[in-house]
């Protein structure tokens, strides 16, 4: 089992910046990618960023590119997003995600989210 602890969600104004960190915990040998979706108001939750845990091969959906950042810390089983350049349409429950294999398959652990509000 794995437990996903994300941090560094707040209040930011437009143009500004802040940095989640997802701290995984428990059987985190099987990892195979992390990653962050987000669920805006009222609205479904998409993709967000992946980064895999070989060999740090990232994914970004296209309305991020270029303004957010995946990394992580293989040795501290830590993900993070750093995020540039935030814009209101970026505002969302940002939700921390670890895919690992088992003997049954995939298997993916959701952390409790943490909120990104910008401000016009």
């Amino acid at each position: 089992q794995v437990q996903l602890a994300e941090s560094g969600g707040g209040l930011v104004q437009t143009g500004g910046s802040l940095r989640l960190s997802c701290a995984a915990s428990g059987r985190t040998f099987r990892t195979d990618a992390m990653g962050w979706f987000r669920q805006p108001p009222g609205k479904e939750r998409e993709f967000v960023a992946a980064i895999t845990w070989s060999d740090g091969s990232t994914y970004y959906a296209n309305s991020v590119k270029g303004r957010f950042t995946i990394s992580r810390d293989y040795a501290k089983n830590t993900a993070y997003l750093q995020m540039n350049d935030l814009k209101p349409e970026d505002t969302a429950v940002y939700v921390c995600s670890a895919d690992q294999s088992t003997p049954s398959g995939k298997v993916d652990y959701w952390g409790q989210g943490t909120q990104v509000t910008v401000s016009s």
